[in-house]
């Protein structure tokens, strides 16, 4: 009997045959693949200043190390203005993201409304309020703790005893800090005295650094630099300053002697975690920024490690072990500090 399919073009078909098998294989091995690849939650982040700002960087920098470890699409708007902020907060909410992270301490009120629109959302919002049930979370830079240390540092470095702090606006985010740094400088030189000044702005470091001047015109030889443009003015005029929210010493090697640090990681992480559960809540997410939960610390002393005399790093090193320990605790004090100078 003569075949139906010559020899070579049975082989041939064969060879399709197996080609096909291979290939479906491949697809569904890939489609499982992507099956059990875990989805990226969809963040969205809202911002009234640049990125670089110090206060709003460290919750960027979160984000972003976030989605570089693959678990989250994250997307930003930053410059929002106050007038502008509502809007933009529907727009996230509208595309389908499902953790939505700002600052609302000039908005409050519109931000608690469009978390009430979109109870499927998790909001969680830089505030001075309280949580919102059902979505509405809160957090706040809680880096009291490292501030003290920082003030024992800029006490026990201060030739004067006059010390100046300048600041964005009295609101307790700034308050807590600088009256906790007031404390610890208190603690190593009772008798040092502080000049403290607002400049009415987030974001303006030519503004930040004339009211610097004007403390170093009075005496004061260390600065709290709670606003950019402070240290600029300690350095042309060989003072020390004290960082805060973020580390520049690196930018002013002979000028910033510490710095209090922030990282909202924690913060970020116990959120994405509980919105990947599904199990997002109203809450106050203020206790991941303490120094227990690796939410604030002291920098490290770098440049300034053999500046500084040894009993005085001895004195701080004791009180930091005795904050972690929990033996002491640093008071939260939300008032306006005042000038204390003569």
């Amino acid at each position: 009997m003569k075949a139906l399919f010559p020899l070579s073009g049975a082989i041939a078909r064969r060879g399709l045959l197996k080609l096909a098998a291979a290939a479906a294989g491949a697809l569904l091995f890939t489609g499982a693949a992507q099956a059990q690849a875990p989805a990226k939650t969809k963040v969205a982040a809202i911002y009234t200043v640049p990125v670089e700002q110090q206060w709003v960087s460290r919750i960027h920098k979160a984000l972003t190390a976030a989605r570089d470890r693959g678990e989250i699409d994250y997307t930003f708007s930053e410059n929002v203005t106050n007038a502008d902020y509502e809007r933009v907060m529907r727009q996230y909410a509208e595309q389908g993201n499902k953790l939505v992270v700002g600052e609302a301490f000039a908005v409050e009120a519109a931000a608690r409304k469009v978390a009430k629109d979109y109870p499927q959302t998790a909001f969680l919002m830089g505030s001075s309020g309280k949580p919102q049930q059902p979505n509405f979370s809160v957090f706040d830079n809680y880096i009291q703790e490292p501030a003290y240390l920082t003030g024992m540092i800029a006490a026990g470095m201060s030739k004067t005893g006059k010390i100046g702090l300048v600041g964005g606006y009295p609101i307790p985010e700034v308050n807590r800090l600088m009256q906790a740094f007031i404390e610890g400088a208190k603690e190593v030189n009772p008798q040092a005295e502080f000049t403290v000044t607002f400049i009415g702005s987030w974001f303006d470091p030519p503004k930040a650094k004339e009211a610097a001047f004007a403390m170093i015109d009075k005496g004061a030889d260390v600065l709290y630099a709670e606003r950019f443009g402070v240290s600029d003015a300690a350095k042309e005029r060989g003072k020390l300053a004290i960082g805060n929210v973020i580390d520049t010493q690196p930018q002013y090697p002979e000028t910033v002697v510490a710095s209090a640090l922030w990282s909202m990681e924690p913060t970020i992480d116990e959120a994405l975690k509980q919105v990947k559960a599904g199990t997002f809540k109203a809450d106050d997410y203020g206790q991941y920024s303490l120094m227990k939960h690796q939410g604030s610390s002291l920098a490290p002393l770098g440049t300034f490690a053999a500046k500084i005399p040894a009993d005085l790093v001895a004195k701080v090193e004791a009180r930091q072990k005795a904050i972690l320990d929990g033996s002491f605790s640093v008071k939260v004090v939300d008032k306006e500090p005042k000038s204390s100078a003569r």
